[in-house]
């Protein structure tokens, strides 16, 4: 088959795999031994999607915490990798779509702002690497979403055009990273949205289930 988006690129938190409560569990954990309050779930929800430096950074900033994020970020990477793989759970639908856009002849990549070193773990850990090509985190390159370098790189790595590659992600900062390379973007309407609308994203597709994309 020669399908319309021959690379798909796709962000994991928030649109393959819903990571946030082992996410919130290591923020948590960090927060207890800097004798720092706890932050709910739903609140940690609502930080998620720029990288693990950022969430941090966001909690300190708002607890008010008289620590900087150098100081903490050692031990809520070290709480990070090992609550990565205590309940993250792939999204309804998601392995359905991967396996269908496959045979239609797609190649997958990953491009997210999680750390390089927690991806391939994660995506074995739920039986979902080998779907993949590729995978970028958030400390791969020099630039990570929402500028247009991973992407570019991405499409650059198997040979396409920007436009010849679909970009599918659940946040603003995927539709800016898209936008900013000139890529086709999917938006799902679950996830990590953070207040921000899909609707009003410029995506070429919104859809509340990734089996949807392979009707593109």
């Amino acid at each position: 088959m020669n399908p319309r988006y021959p690379l798909v690129i796709f962000d994991l938190d928030g649109t393959l795999v819903d990571s946030v409560s082992d996410i919130a569990e290591a923020l948590n954990l960090t927060l207890r031994q800097w004798r720092l309050p706890q932050v709910d779930e739903a609140t940690v929800r609502g930080w998620v999607g720029e990288g693990v430096r950022v969430l941090t950074a966001t909690a300190l900033r708002e607890l008010g915490a008289a620590v900087t994020v150098d100081a903490v970020m050692p031990d809520m990477m070290r709480h990070y990798g090992q609550c990565l793989l205590h309940a993250p759970r792939v999204y309804p639908g998601a392995r359905e779509a991967l396996q269908g856009l496959r045979d239609q002849g797609a190649t997958l990549a990953v491009c997210t702002n999680k750390p390089v070193r927690f991806v391939e773990p994660l995506l074995r850990h739920l039986d979902l690497a080998s779907c993949f090509s590729a995978w970028l985190g958030g400390d791969s390159l020099p630039e990570r979403k929402p500028a247009a370098r991973p992407l570019l790189h991405l499409a650059g790595q198997f040979g396409y055009a920007p436009a010849q590659c679909l970009m599918v992600g659940d946040s603003a900062t995927d539709a800016a990273a898209a936008h900013a390379a000139a890529m086709p973007l999917a938006m799902v309407r679950y996830g990590y949205l953070r207040g921000f609308d899909p609707e009003a994203a410029g995506a070429v597709a919104v859809v509340d289930d990734l089996r949807e994309l392979l009707a593109l």
